[in-house]
């Protein structure tokens, strides 16, 4: 039988310090998100991260919190249902970090009777800290507790003609007799060492003005270009005119570079520009989130208030919108049953 794992970011159980700081020691411990080698990552996240940032956090979360839990928790449950409606194989859920664990899900579909699973990492764009450290820790419970089951995973759908289609939709739906003078595009960011950890080539990446926009094999695993992708295919989409809309990153840690220019930095300068109407939309997730719902809504639109901006809008995620949703089950339909396909 075939079954359906989406997985997800994660959260933690509460916006209790304590659950934070146990949410926040399991992610920055992945050696795929800081990846230092152990001494140092322990040192940084156990001796001064889980020291310092699990109270400012909770207040973060605190702001954000839903009655019915996490949003990232809350709007993935609900794509579940969604799509469970649509299909007749079995759907689980699961969170890279947290307490809904990848096992959890795989055994969740194992104990309905799947053999087959075709894995969903909810990112457009493919990542060291997302993807990858999804499909590798999949590999490693599948080994470990499922030796029998097959597992085939989703690729990056950035430049799928569908996801562009929707997302360029729904940016449209939410900003139709919106006021705004520059729509920013904005992405988590990751250290530029994780662009060149993830270049195939050894050679292609350079982080300059070129190397995204060149033909390389490298792009398929290049979260930069992936970004600049999306930004540049919805930009087409809705015809959107030069100057008026721009990529930025967003959420850096720590002294290293990052991707650059900055979110925070953006909204700082193009408020300094003059733009006094600016959307935001945050393509690097599918689902809303303490990076969506506070990092940008709450404090993007203080930094642009501050600067005398006047109206902030931000796009939602896609969540659990019905496009959405729809084009999930197409995607499934056709891997699950590709003799029914058009020849």
């Amino acid at each position: 039988m075939k079954g359906i794992l989406f997985v997800n970011l994660g959260s933690p159980d509460s916006p209790n310090p304590k659950d934070v700081k146990k949410y926040l020691g399991e992610f920055l411990m992945d050696e795929r998100v800081i990846d230092v080698p152990l001494w140092a990552r322990t040192l940084l996240v156990k001796g001064i991260i889980l020291n310092t940032r699990p109270k400012a956090s909770a207040a973060a979360y605190q702001k954000i919190w839903w009655e019915e839990g996490s949003p990232l928790i809350v709007i993935s449950e609900r794509l579940k249902k969604k799509v469970q409606k649509r299909i007749m194989y079995p759907v689980a859920l699961a969170m890279r970090y947290g307490s809904m664990t990848i096992k959890k899900g795989l055994q969740e579909l194992v104990d309905k009777g799947v053999d087959e699973v075709l894995l969903i990492p909810l990112y457009p764009q493919f990542a060291m800290a997302t993807t990858e450290t999804i499909l590798v820790l999949t590999e490693e419970i599948r080994k470990a507790n499922f030796p029998n089951l097959t597992i085939t995973d989703l690729p990056a759908f950035y430049n799928n003609k569908g996801y562009i289609e929707v997302l360029s939709d729904s940016i449209s739906k939410h900003l139709e007799g919106k006021t705004y003078d520059h729509l920013l595009f904005s992405y988590h960011g990751v250290p530029e060492r994780h662009i060149f950890k993830s270049d195939v080539t050894n050679s292609h990446c350079k982080i300059d003005k070129s190397c995204c926009a060149k033909p390389s094999s490298a792009h398929e695993f290049c979260y930069r270009h992936q970004c600049f992708e999306v930004t540049r295919l919805v930009a087409k989409k809705l015809d959107l005119k030069p100057n008026t809309f721009s990529t930025s990153f967003q959420s850096r840690l720590g002294f290293d570079p990052w991707l650059q220019p900055y979110t925070d930095r953006t909204i700082e300068r193009l408020g300094k520009q003059g733009v006094k109407n600016m959307a935001i939309v945050t393509p690097a997730f599918v689902s809303d989130c303490l990076e969506t719902l506070e990092e940008i809504a709450m404090e993007g639109q203080e930094i642009f208030h501050e600067i005398g901006g006047d109206n902030f809008t931000t796009v939602p995620c896609l969540n659990d919108d019905d496009a959405w949703v729809d084009l999930l089950t197409e995607w499934i339909l056709n891997w699950a049953e590709p003799e029914k396909l058009p020849v």
